[in-house]
């Protein structure tokens, strides 16, 4: 195979026809490191090695975006395949070079179809998916609160990463404060692409209708998502900022637990509900309490209270003893330090503390 001025110029065309603006500036100084490289192993083929030639291919998965990353990929297996002609011999060893190209090569494609089918490419497109889970992921930010409250939430993916099946909706509006922690079926990848959905969609529900609309609500849109394995539980705190009285309902979610100053007593509360997702046009039994001064609540999910050897009711009590000893300095931070001390390892973890001081 001749790879000729001519040919470099008409695949450029080709390349250039494919390639959006923005691109073009990497494009243009891949497309010349490829034809340096290449010009190098052809000759000094004892000097510089063919294996050089993956550089350009793995900087170009990065840098370029599905349309023009396939023209480039075979613009580089066209120098290789140039390059390796050249040669008065073909050795063993230059056989395994190429095989190592094509193969980095037959990556970079799939990888490169798979944004396509996406509809995003190279490093603005993951740009963008983080961008886009940062903005969901603010829904679970707390509003600004008077400084009669402390609230605050920690989530711990199992993974390590910020993607997990557990999150936190906030929503201030006026004087109330509503809360919703919520967990989704399953673990990894698919629970963490699920999350981030219904998130954003929690977020909205939350916000535009009334406390004890909000479950319902809730529970007919992931009916409606028809998802094989999408069902989620969750609990649901409406606290009234300037009495302390709450509303708490849950979907087949751990009970709450609050602190009361008073006595130094744990107290279990426990809503009745079934989980959403499962059954359409369901209502959620309502709790009326109040927070007074000094106490503490906490929301949290099943990671938190249980383990393949420990079960739900022993797990509250480990969390609240645990809880009782953090508590006994201060609350601040208490939400932090009892996820990263409490509750399995091997799942996803989220905690809201609620104290007034």
């Amino acid at each position: 195979m001749r790879l000729t001025p001519s040919a470099v110029e008409r695949m450029t065309v080709r390349i250039n026809r494919r390639t959006t603006t923005a691109e073009w500036p990497a494009l243009v100084l891949l497309i010349g490191m490829a034809i340096v490289l290449g010009a190098l192993y052809t000759v000094l083929p004892d000097t510089w090695p063919l294996s050089g030639m993956t550089v350009p291919l793995v900087l170009a998965s990065v840098m370029l975006g599905p349309r023009s990353l396939p023209w480039f990929v075979v613009l580089v297996m066209t120098i290789v395949a140039f390059g390796v002609t050249q040669q008065n011999e073909i050795t063993p060893r230059i056989v395994v070079g190429v095989a190592v190209i094509f193969l980095v090569g037959l990556v970079v494609m799939l990888a490169s179809f798979r944004r396509a089918a996406l509809g995003v490419g190279g490093m603005q497109g993951e740009s963008m998916l983080v961008d886009l889970r940062d903005r969901i992921l603010g829904q679970g930010r707390l509003p600004p609160l008077p400084q009669e409250w402390y609230v605050e939430s920690a989530l711990r993916s199992a993974g390590g990463t910020p993607f997990a099946g557990d999150f936190v909706v906030a929503v201030r509006r006026d004087n109330r404060l509503d809360l919703v922690v919520v967990d989704v079926s399953g673990k990894g990848e698919g629970a963490g692409t699920r999350a981030l959905l219904l998130s954003g969609a929690f977020g909205g529900l939350l916000g535009a209708l009334p406390p004890g609309d909000f479950l319902p609500a809730a529970n007919d849109y992931l009916v409606r998502q028809g998802w094989e394995e999408g069902f989620a539980t969750a609990v649901h705190l409406s606290l009234d900022l300037c009495t302390g009285d709450f509303q708490l309902r849950a979907a087949g979610h751990p009970p709450a637990v609050q602190l009361s100053a008073g006595s130094g007593r744990w107290t279990t509360l426990e809503a009745e509900g079934p989980a959403l997702g499962l059954v359409e046009g369901m209502d959620f039994d309502r709790l009326d309490g109040r927070i007074e001064l000094g106490d503490a609540f906490l929301l949290f999910t099943d990671g938190m209270v249980e383990t393949p050897t420990r079960d739900v009711s022993s797990g509250i009590d480990r969390l609240t003893g645990h809880a009782e000893r953090l508590f006994a300095d201060t609350f601040d931070e208490g939400a932090r330090r009892l996820v990263d001390s409490l509750g399995s390892r091997n799942d996803d973890r989220a905690l809201v503390m609620v104290h007034r001081r």
